[in-house]
């Protein structure tokens, strides 16, 4: 399909109760192509009518998708696996239309995203509990794991499918309903979702998709109704705090994936080859925009000179363009603010000393396209080894030994995911037991992965999603003593 045929094929209404409708005032949200700034298309955009009206029908399907046998849920997440992968081009075209990554890139995250569906059909049917006698021999100990309840999950833009199918395949393994409230820059992705879910026979009221321009008048709301029982959000940590806040008057089940700011570490003892191709991984996978993305390059000083002249020459020959296009391998970012925020990153660091080794300017003409820059000599105390810069921008800073090299990657209030890369077993399990984040990568620059648990320490949340954690974010433990 084409690029026009995609967007007609896309439902632009409310998902409410297994049906499309519009809003309660017609009221309709752009849906830009940052590659060109142009609209693609509206979809109805919610008011907390609506918002009420989906959880509602989330209530109402709760009891009895709960008792619905497992190995129904199982097949049905399996189901929606297969028509995922069947349609993956299509999904793929939509993302890059919609957020901008590169088709490649667009595909890998259909495949990442739909093997969420495939690992929490195989979990949905493992779900147990436990069997003992109480030390005095008095009671029979029984517990059971059961279904949270409805639950309200709130998506990021930069990855519309992926970030969708890590919170619904847990929450349909379990058990549970749903209210999703998509990002406005990229509601078509859950939407076409939403769509797919209905055709592999999810019964309506379970998955309810809620587009709006009017987050905080619709979700405020809904975070305090009683009938909720779970709030997941994947997104920034301020506005991560503001949600828990609210949700401490229902007391609801929280699950937060927060910011990062993610360190690289290269010891001199690293494969360079490697380091290097790792490098690019972590930091240009969606144009830097994920929440994994590397964010700073602690190099240590034999080394450095050398990574940094390689890691450059391979930056620099990045294609920048619209995602659709053959052999472009950066799209634009997702915003001009997002572009004015990066490009206000790098001016600070430059004032600071830092050196240009390549890129360091936002592209002119349509679209919001910054070069793909790698920064030398960065100072600690710039704002972009404090910040998570989202874009497509390297800071590289030297370091002396292994204690230094832990003290600069462990000075951030984040703590999401780092990059090691050693040849040195013993170095190996020194650091990552020393460092302070809730994923390593170790000679790799990708660490998220299904079958392991995603998630991360301090101000960057808390909660697990993906591997056999991930489903024990929705379920509840229930103890029954019994008197033999």
């Amino acid at each position: 399909m084409n690029e026009q045929e995609i967007l007609a094929k896309v439902p632009t209404g409310l998902f409410i109760g297994g049906g499309w409708r519009e809003s309660a005032d017609a009221a309709r949200l752009d849906v830009e192509d940052p590659a060109t700034g142009a609209v693609l298309t509206t979809v109805a955009s919610a008011t907390p009518q609506d918002g009420r009206r989906a959880l509602d029908a989330a209530v109402a399907a709760q009891a009895g998708w709960a008792a619905t046998a497992p190995r129904a849920r199982a097949e049905l997440l399996r189901t929606a696996f297969e028509l995922l992968t069947a349609r993956a081009e299509e999904f793929a075209l939509l993302m890059t239309l919609e957020m901008g990554k590169p088709l490649a890139q667009a595909r890998g995250e259909v495949a990442y995203g739909a093997e969420f569906l495939r690992w929490f059909s195989e979990e949905a049917v493992r779900v147990g509990g436990r069997w003992a006698t109480s030390p005095d021999g008095a009671t029979r100990l029984l517990t059971m794991r059961q279904p949270v309840g409805p639950v309200l999950m709130i998506t990021p833009w930069n990855f519309p499918l992926a970030m969708g199918t890590r919170k619904i395949g847990p929450a349909v393994a379990a058990g549970c309903t749903m209210v999703v409230k998509p990002a406005s820059q990229t509601p078509l992705t859950m939407l076409a979702l939403a769509g797919l879910f209905a055709e592999a026979g999810l019964p309506p009221g379970v998955l309810n998709v809620v587009p709006t321009a009017r987050t905080a008048a619709v979700m405020a709301p809904l975070v305090g109704d009683s009938r909720l029982r779970k709030l997941t959000f994947t997104g920034s940590t301020p506005i991560g705090k503001h949600l828990v806040r609210q949700s401490a008057d229902q007391l609801l089940r929280v699950s937060m994936e927060l910011g990062g700011n993610a360190p690289f570490v290269v010891f001199a003892d690293a494969d360079l080859d490697a380091a290097v191709e790792g490098a690019m991984l972590a930091k240009m996978r969606n144009m830097g925009e994920a929440c994994t993305a590397a964010n700073r390059f602690l190099v240590q000083e034999p080394v450095v000179e050398e990574f940094v002249a390689r890691f450059a020459a391979r930056m620099a020959a990045e294609r920048v363009g619209r995602g659709t296009r053959d052999g472009v391998t950066v799209g634009p970012l997702i915003d001009a603010t997002q572009r004015e925020k990066v490009a206000q990153l790098v001016a600070d660091a430059v004032a600071g000393g830092a050196d240009v080794v390549t890129g360091g300017s936002a592209l002119g003409g349509a679209g919001y396209f910054y070069e793909p820059t790698v920064l030398a000599g960065v100072r600690p105390e710039a704002a972009l080894m404090r910040e998570e810069i989202f874009g497509p921008v390297a800071p590289v800073t030297a370091f002396a030994d292994e204690d230094e090299a832990l003290r600069l990657a462990n000075d951030t209030e984040y703590g999401l995911a780092a990059y090691v890369f050693t040849r040195d077993l013993g170095r190996t399990v020194r650091v990552s037991e020393a460092l302070e984040f809730g994923m390593v990568g170790v000679n790799q620059g990708i660490v998220s992965n299904p079958a392991a648990p995603f998630g991360g320490v301090k101000q960057s949340g808390f909660g697990r999603e993906g591997g056999p954690e991930g489903i024990d974010e929705y379920l509840s433990v229930k103890y029954v003593g019994i008197a033999p």
